[in-house]
């Protein structure tokens, strides 16, 4: 039988003991919040986003988005692995007259390539597509659309520090409005504080190129708290965040609470 290198010997030895134990998870926890906060990390996951804008053009009322958004990294190679990244949005979407637009709008695919093995700098490439699936009339557009994505970031010490962009332009379709040219910047600061817990700030930057000058960008600030933790044996992380829209389009809502659970695989080292 393999004997175990001392300091392995050492680090499961530590962990029988039941302060030991409680250390080691709090690592893992610890470690795992990281790994989540990194778009392109060799993690499966499956986040549900639970946004509510409110205020500015929605006055009293509450436009609700649930964006689903499973992530599977797909091994190519001993080099390079192949982060797949769908995002589903579900929306409620408050109308005149008290009436509401429910049902999915349509859908991305994100597809980012990315090293196996990344330096201190952590990246990754790919294509973004938009497909036309709607079924909620207020936020169909009827047009396919690609354009390219990437994220860069680093994971140092505490901090977990990047941005994630990409940009749309249509391809085809049916018009349902204005063509689709829709740039999007997601910066991204965590600071961990074990076990599992983090600030945070992940704000949505969007410039619709084709709408008039001031009506163009929508620029959210804010802060929220996050926390990697288990239900059973299941990993989760938990968010809450909140954002003014600093700047925005007449149409948007001023104020968003963002809520975010997500299951947590992650994918042993072979």
């Amino acid at each position: 039988m393999r004997r175990l290198p001392a300091f392995a010997a050492l680090w499961v030895a530590a962990c029988l003991t039941a302060d030991g134990w409680r250390r080691c998870d709090a690592q893992s926890e610890s470690d795992l919040a990281k790994a989540s906060q990194n778009p392109v990390a060799n993690l499966t996951s499956f986040p549900l986003q639970f946004n509510y804008y409110s205020a500015g053009a929605f006055a009293s009322r509450t436009f609700f988005l649930l964006n689903v958004q499973p992530v599977m990294p797909l091994p190519i190679n001993k080099e390079w692995i192949v982060v797949a990244r769908t995002v589903v949005p579900y929306g409620n979407v408050p109308m005149p007259g008290n009436e509401r637009e429910t049902g999915i709008g349509d859908i991305q695919e994100q597809v980012y390539f990315t090293p196996r093995q990344p330096g201190r700098f952590i990246w990754g490439l790919g294509p973004i597509l938009s497909i036309p699936t709607a079924t909620n009339d207020a936020l169909r557009t009827g047009q396919w659309a690609l354009g390219p994505t990437g994220v860069g970031l680093v994971s140092e010490g505490r901090w977990v520090i990047g941005v994630l962009a990409n940009n749309l332009w249509r391809i085809g379709g049916v018009n349902n409005g204005p063509d689709i040219n829709l740039f999007t910047i997601q910066p991204f600061i965590n600071f961990n504080i074990p076990p599992g817990w983090s600030i945070t700030t992940a704000p949505i930057i969007t410039a619709d190129w084709n709408a008039p000058a001031e009506q163009k960008w929508t620029l959210p600030v804010g802060i929220g708290l996050g926390k990697v933790t288990a239900i059973g044996r299941q990993a989760v992380s938990l968010g809450m965040q909140y954002y003014h829209n600093a700047k925005r389009p007449d149409t948007a809502g001023a104020d968003q609470w963002r809520f975010v659970f997500a299951l947590l695989y992650p994918i042993e080292r072979r």
